[in-house]
C-alpha cells in the first residue's frame, strides 16, 4: 500500500461527486451509481485500514460468537470468554463500547495496553461501520425517491434513527437538543433520559418525615435535660460576648429561611427533574438532622444567654412527650409558628435549613441566574448573622451546622456525578441510602425547566 495508490482512488472519487447532480438529472439510475462509487470507496477503506471493508458492513447484527472471532483475530484472545460469554457483547453493544466501559466496573480490566489497543480496533472497526453505513444508507434513501409518498417518508425516517443511535453511542450526538450547561460551567453530553422514579421520591419523603419525628422527640427528651443556670451559666463566646442581643434577629433568621424555601419550590416547580431533587433533598436534609439528633442527645451544653428562660421540664409520661414532640414537628420547630425548645444547641437546625436551601437553588439553576444566586447566598450569610445575633445558639454550633451540611452536600453531588463511585463496595457499605435513592442516576442532572401543567383547554383553542 502506497500513498500513491491512496491518491489515485481519492482522485477518482472527487470529480464523480461534483457530477453527481449534473448526472442525476439525466440518469434515473442514480442508486446504481453511488453503489459504484461505494465500492470505490471499500476498496480505499481496505488499503489504508489493511483488512476487508466488505466484512464489516454488518457488524451491528453480529452475534456473540462472531464477536469473539473477531477478538481472535485481532489478539485478544484471553478476554474472548469476559466479554462475549460473561456479559454476552455482541455486535451492537461493540459498536457502542468505550474505554470507560473498559476501565470501570463490571469489567475492569487491569492491563493498560490490552485496553489501549483493544480500543485502537474498536475505534478503527466503528470507523468503517459508520463509513459503510453511512454510504449505503444514502444508496437506500435516495433510491425510494421514485416510490414517493409513504415508503420515501418511513425510509428516510428510518435512516436518520439508524444515523442517530450509532452517533449517540460514539458520544457524537446525545439527545435532540445536544449539548446541555450544567451547574459546574462545563458542557457535557446528556446521553439517555432520566428515570424520575416517584415511588424512590414517596420513600425519600417518608425517610425525611420520620427523621423530623424523631428529632422532634429528641428535642423533649433534651429539654428534660437542660443544665440550670444557676451551676451552668452560659459558657464564653467571643462572637456573643461581642456582639449585643437583637430581639427580633431570630425571627428575621426564619423569614430568610421561609424566603429561600419558597425560591426553592418554585426551582423545583419547574425543573424537569424536579423528582430526582426534591428526593436528594429528603435525603440530605433527612440524614444531617439524624446526625444532629445524636449530637444533641449525647450532649447537653448550657444556655448560651440568660433571656432564656430555660429549666428542665418534665414532660411525665411517654404519650404527653409524644404529643409535645406533634406540636414541634407540625410546627416546623421555629418560632414563627409558636414553636420555642431549649437544650437543643449541638447542631444549629436553622443553619443547616438555610445552607441546605441555599446550596440546592445554585446547584439547581443556570450558571448565568447571577441576582437569584446572589440572594441567595445574602438570606443564607445573613440568616447565620440573625441566628447569632439573637444569642439563640453558640458560634460553634452553628460553625459545625453549616460545615457539616456544606461538606455532606459537595461529597453527595460528587458521588452522585461519579458513575464510577455509585456502584463501588465503598459507596454501598457507607453510603447505603445513597447508593439505593442515585443507582439509575448516571452523570450529573441537566438543569432543564418547563411549565409542569398541561395548558386548559380554552388555552389550547386560542393558541391552537
Amino acid at each position: 500500500m502506497t500513498l500513491l495508490n491512496i491518491k489515485e482512488d481519492i482522485l477518482k472519487i472527487t470529480p464523480n461527486i461534483f457530477g453527481a447532480i449534473d448526472f442525476w438529472t439525466k440518469n434515473r439510475h442514480f442508486s446504481e451509481y453511488l453503489i459504484a462509487q461505494r465500492k470505490i470507496c471499500c476498496k480505499a477503506l481496505e488499503r489504508l485500514e489493511g483488512m476487508p471493508a466488505s466484512r464489516y458492513v454488518d457488524v451491528e447484527s453480529w452475534s456473540t460468537k462472531q464477536v469473539a472471532g473477531w477478538l481472535r483475530d485481532q489478539g485478544f484472545r484471553e478476554y474472548v470468554d469476559l466479554l462475549c460469554s460473561k456479559h454476552r457483547l455482541d455486535g451492537a453493544s461493540l459498536l457502542c463500547l468505550t474505554e470507560t466501559d473498559l476501565r470501570c466496573p463490571p469489567l475492569e480490566l487491569k492491563v493498560l495496553g490490552d485496553i489501549k489497543r483493544l480500543m485502537l480496533a474498536v475505534r478503527r472497526l466503528q470507523r468503517q461501520h459508520s463509513a459503510l453505513t453511512h454510504s449505503g444508507s444514502e444508496v437506500s434513501a435516495l433510491s425510494l425517491i421514485h416510490t414517493g409518498g409513504t415508503d420515501r417518508v418511513v425510509s428516510n425516517g428510518v435512516a436518520e434513527r439508524g444515523s442517530i443511535d450509532h452517533q449517540r453511542c460514539n458520544g457524537s450526538v446525545t439527545t435532540v437538543g445536544g449539548e446541555h450547561n450544567y451547574s459546574n460551567g462545563k458542557r457535557k453530553h446528556y446521553c439517555g433520559r432520566l428515570d424520575p422514579e416517584y415511588w424512590k421520591t414517596a420513600l425519600s419523603t417518608l425517610y425525611a418525615m420520620l427523621v423530623c419525628g424523631v428529632t422532634s422527640f429528641v428535642m423533649v427528651l433534651v429539654h428534660e435535660r437542660v443544665p440550670d443556670m444557676r451551676t451552668y451559666p452560659p459558657l464564653p463566646d467571643i462572637f456573643l460576648d461581642s456582639v449585643p442581643r437583637i430581639p427580633w434577629a431570630f425571627a428575621m433568621a426564619e423569614a430568610c429561611a421561609v424566603v429561600l424555601g419558597s425560591i426553592l419550590m418554585l426551582v423545583l416547580l419547574m425543573h424537569k427533574h424536579r423528582s430526582i431533587l426534591f428526593r436528594r433533598l429528603c435525603n440530605l436534609t433527612g440524614t444531617v438532622f439524624l446526625l444532629r439528633c445524636v449530637t444533641m442527645f449525647v450532649t447537653s451544653l448550657s444556655v448560651p444567654g440568660h433571656h432564656l428562660q430555660c429549666s428542665g421540664k418534665i414532660y411525665g409520661d411517654v404519650w404527653t412527650k409524644v404529643q409535645r414532640a406533634l406540636e414541634i414537628w407540625s410546627g416546623f420547630g421555629m418560632s414563627l409558628t409558636g414553636v420555642h425548645t431549649c437544650g437543643d444547641y449541638m447542631f444549629s437546625g436553622h443553619t443547616v435549613v438555610l445552607t441546605m436551601l441555599n446550596f440546592f437553588v445554585t446547584e439547581y439553576t443556570p450558571r448565568n441566574w447571577n441576582f437569584i444566586h446572589t440572594m441567595s447566598w445574602v438570606l443564607n450569610l445573613f440568616g447565620i448573622f440573625f441566628i447569632l445575633a439573637a444569642h439563640e445558639h453558640y458560634s460553634i454550633d452553628v460553625f459545625i451546622a453549616f460545615y457539616i451540611t456544606t461538606r455532606l452536600f459537595l461529597y453527595y453531588h460528587t458521588l452522585a456525578n461519579t458513575q464510577a463511585y455509585q456502584h463501588s463496595r465503598r459507596a454501598r457499605v457507607w453510603f447505603p441510602l445513597f447508593s439505593f435513592f442515585e443507582c439509575n442516576v448516571t452523570g450529573p442532572v441537566p438543569n432543564e425547566y418547563g411549565w409542569p401543567f398541561s395548558k386548559p383547554a380554552f388555552m389550547r383553542m386560542l393558541l391552537g
